[in-house]
C-alpha cells in the first residue's frame, strides 16, 4: 500500500506519528508533501518550519511542551542578537535549531534544491518515511493586512508570530505560486497513491500552499484511489493554533462541517471522498462526501494510529 499525505503545521507532524505507526503494522510506504507556505530567510538563514517539525517529531528531537522547535533548547545566540538590536526581534531561533537552518542554507546555497537538502537532513533524524517539499521553488505565504493607515503584504510568519492574527486581514496570497512547479517526485506519488490522507493541518495556511502549486490540485483530484481528510477542528474549535482566524479571514465556517465543505467531494469537483469528524461532531454532513465521527485527540501514538486505520479504511 502506498500513502501519501499532504502535511503542514505541528498538528500534521504529530498526525504523521500515527501514519507511520500504522504504516509498520501493514507494511506501506509512506510520502509526507509539507507545505513550504510558511518558510523565510532570517538573518540569512533559511527557515523551513513545517519541514522542520516534522524532521524533529518523527526523530524524537521535537519539544514537547511548546509542541515546535528542539528539545533542550538553549537561546544564547537569540539574546545576543537582541543585545545587537538585531531584528527582527519578534522570532527567535534557538541554539539547536540554529544548526539545522546553518546546514540547510549552506547546500542551498551550493546549488542543491530544497528536495535533496531535505533528504539529507533525514539521515540524521531518519523519520521512518518519505519526505517532500511541495516545491524546490520559492513559495510564501503572505497575509494582506491594514496597518500604519493603508492596506500592506506581511509574511505570514509575521501575521503569526508578530501580531498573533489579530490585525485586521483581508485575505492570504500564496507569492511565487504561479511560476512554482512540484518537486521532483511529488506528483508521482500523489498519482500513484492508493490513499491519501488531508492531515489535520490548518486547512488555509498550510493545507492550500500546497494545492496552489500548478499541478498538485489536479493530481489530489485525478490520482489517487481514495482521499480522506481528517477534521482540525473540534466541536467548533480549533485543536491548536489560530486556523479559526484563518478562516475567518477566507470567509469559511471554523466547524468540522465548513472544512469539509471548503475541501468539497472529489465527485463534484473538490477534494475528498471521505471525512473523519470527532465524536462531537457526528452530525456534519458535507455532499458527496462519505462522514464518519471516532474520536480525534491525538493523545498518543496508539489512538492517533487508530484514527488513520479508520481514514483507510473509510472509503
Amino acid at each position: 500500500m502506498r500513502i501519501v499525505v499532504l502535511t503542514g503545521g505541528i498538528g500534521g507532524a504529530r498526525f504523521l506519528l500515527g501514519v507511520r505507526a500504522y504504516a509498520r503494522e501493514v507494511g506501506a510506504e509512506v510520502t509526507a508533501v509539507v507545505n513550504v507556505g510558511d518558510d523565510l530567510r532570517l538573518h540569512g538563514l533559511r527557515i523551513c518550519p513545517d519541514l522542520d517539525s516534522v524532521l524533529y517529531t518523527l526523530g524524537g528531537g521535537a519539544d514537547p511542551t511548546r509542541g515546535w522547535g528542539r528539545a533542550d533548547e538553549s537561546w544564547t545566540v537569540k539574546d545576543e542578537m537582541a543585545a545587537y538590536g538585531a531584528e527582527p526581534g519578534w522570532f527567535g531561533l534557538g541554539d539547536r535549531d540554529i544548526a539545522t537552518h546553518l546546514v540547510r542554507t549552506t547546500m542551498l546555497d551550493a546549488g542543491y534544491p530544497l528536495h535533496q537538502v531535505t533528504e539529507a537532513l533525514a539521515t540524521r533524524w531518519q523519520p521512518g518515511v518519505r519526505l517532500l517539499p511541495a516545491t524546490d521553488d520559492r513559495l510564501e505565504t503572505h497575509a494582506i493586512i491594514d496597518l500604519d493607515g493603508g492596506q500592506r503584504a506581511i509574511h505570514f510568519q509575521e501575521w503569526w508570530v508578530r501580531y498573533r492574527a489579530q490585525v485586521p486581514t483581508h485575505r492570504f496570497v500564496f507569492v511565487g505560486a504561479e511560476s512554482a512547479k512540484p518537486a521532483p517526485g511529488v506528483a508521482e506519488a500523489i498519482a500513484g497513491a492508493d490513499v491519501l490522507l488531508v492531515a489535520p493541518s490548518n486547512p488555509v495556511v498550510s493545507i492550500a500552499p500546497i494545492l496552489a502549486v500548478p499541478g498538485l490540485r489536479e493530481a489530489v483530484t485525478d490520482g489517487p484511489a481514495s482521499v480522506v481528510g481528517v477534521s482540525p477542528i473540534i466541536g467548533g474549535a480549533p485543536v491548536r493554533g489560530m486556523a479559526d482566524r484563518c478562516l475567518a479571514v477566507v470567509g469559511v465556517e471554523c466547524s468540522a462541517g465548513g472544512v469539509g465543505g471548503l475541501y468539497g467531494g472529489r465527485a463534484t469537483g473538490g477534494l475528498i471522498d471521505g471525512w473523519l469528524v470527532a465524536e462531537e461532531d457526528a452530525a456534519t454532513v458535507v455532499p458527496d462526501v462519505t462522514v464518519r465521527a471516532l474520536p480525534l485527540r491525538m493523545t498518543d501514538e496508539a489512538a492517533t494510529a487508530a484514527m488513520v486505520r479508520a481514514a483507510v479504511e473509510l472509503t
